[in-house]
């Protein structure tokens, strides 16, 4: 934000007023929002239909690009890898029929899927995504991410009840005590680089891994980095519903869950929501334990040293979403049971173990430095 502002002062020759230059800025950001949030949709749901369909021994969507068809309407003239499903999946949702339960409550029904993207949105404003690329540099802003990521559970518990369905309403209910358990060691993980940064700020914590051509990952302090790395991203896989976690929308079981009543564009923000929550877990994952945008080439100045920060970034980003994939195409989904039980009897101690130690080995350091 600082910089964009800078920037608008140079470009208006500051001639506007202060408030006016910050007012500007605040809606270039906020549509920036708007438009990054649907395009990472849509390049994620390609390249998980690409990835889950080479995991399959398929070739995923090739076909749908531009200009004529052949003779036998088998493949166009220029099929750009199947790039504009999206496009067409987003064509088809905009047409289907919304449908809304007589006996439901309408209102509840046709708020929750708009409830369920908004801490997404929320939350991409505090993500710096490159070196001074951020929409708002909180310093609490690690408590910011958590705070607003839960609310996304009261959406989807309203989801089911709304929908006067006992599916839904057990879709619902898997999801509220499934998100709240997953979220304690959840936040027990992020405490660990909290404390070596010494800042809740997700810049300051990516500036402290700057050292060592901007390899001085929380991730490589090992045990306690590594560990809580690992923890992170199990307990933030079941967060987002994510296999072997998709109980909530356990097909064989309770048809779809939350969203068995929702169809069109109120099934597809839903999913919406899902995609960037998981694009938004892989973020997070590289700012407190990869780095960030640090790396080899961003310390050089000018307009270089920021795409080098922003390729950095979105590399690791995306790296890490390519496990949770692998994880998609090869991990079955557990039982509740099983679900419950990793959370509380696993997860947990080891996390509140691993803050412990964390804790000890920052104040001994310290004082040994002294």
């Amino acid at each position: 934000m600082d910089l964009l502002i800078q920037g608008l002062n140079k470009l208006l020759g500051q001639v506007w007023p202060d408030w006016a230059v910050v007012l500007l800025a605040m809606v270039i950001v906020i549509t920036l929002i708007f438009v990054m949030a649907p395009l990472t949709f849509m390049l994620l749901t390609w390249v998980l239909r690409k990835g889950i369909g080479r995991f399959a021994d398929r070739m995923g969507p090739n076909r749908t690009g531009l200009g004529r068809f052949n003779k036998e309407r088998t493949r166009q003239r220029w099929p750009l890898w199947g790039l504009l499903q999206p496009i067409a999946d987003g064509v088809k949702m905009f047409t289907k029929e919304d449908i809304t339960p007589d006996k439901g409550d309408k209102w509840l029904h046709r708020i929750a899927p708009v409830a369920a993207i908004v801490p997404a949105m929320l939350v991409f404003a505090v993500i710096p995504f490159g070196k001074n690329l951020l929409g708002v540099d909180l310093n609490v802003g690690v408590v910011y991410v958590v705070a607003v990521s839960s609310i996304s559970t009261l959406a989807l518990l309203i989801a089911g009840w709304s929908s006067n369905n006992k599916y839904s309403l057990l879709g619902a209910m898997r999801t509220a005590a499934q998100m709240v358990s997953y979220e304690v060691p959840m936040a027990l993980s992020l405490v660990v680089p909290v404390l070596f940064a010494g800042s809740l700020s997700l810049n300051q914590i990516v500036q402290g891994q700057a050292s060592w051509l901007g390899l001085r990952w929380y991730i490589f302090y090992f045990p306690l980095g590594t560990l809580a790395f690992f923890t992170y991203f199990i307990s933030a896989l079941a967060e987002v519903n994510h296999t072997p976690f998709d109980l909530p929308e356990a097909d064989s079981e309770i048809v779809a869950g939350y969203v068995t009543e929702y169809s069109g564009m109120k099934f597809a923000l839903f999913f919406m929501g899902e995609f960037m929550n998981q694009f938004l877990v892989c973020a997070f994952a590289t700012v407190l334990f990869l780095g960030g945008w640090q790396g080899p080439g961003v310390q050089l100045g000018g307009v270089l040293g920021y795409l080098f920060s922003v390729f950095w970034f979105f590399l690791k980003t995306f790296s890490l979403y390519l496990v949770m994939l692998w994880i998609r195409g090869t991990w079955p989904r557990l039982r509740v049971d099983q679900l419950m039980n990793f959370a509380w009897k696993r997860l947990v101690p080891i996390t509140l173990g691993n803050v412990l130690v964390s804790g000890v080995a920052v104040i001994v350091l310290s004082l040994l430095k002294k």
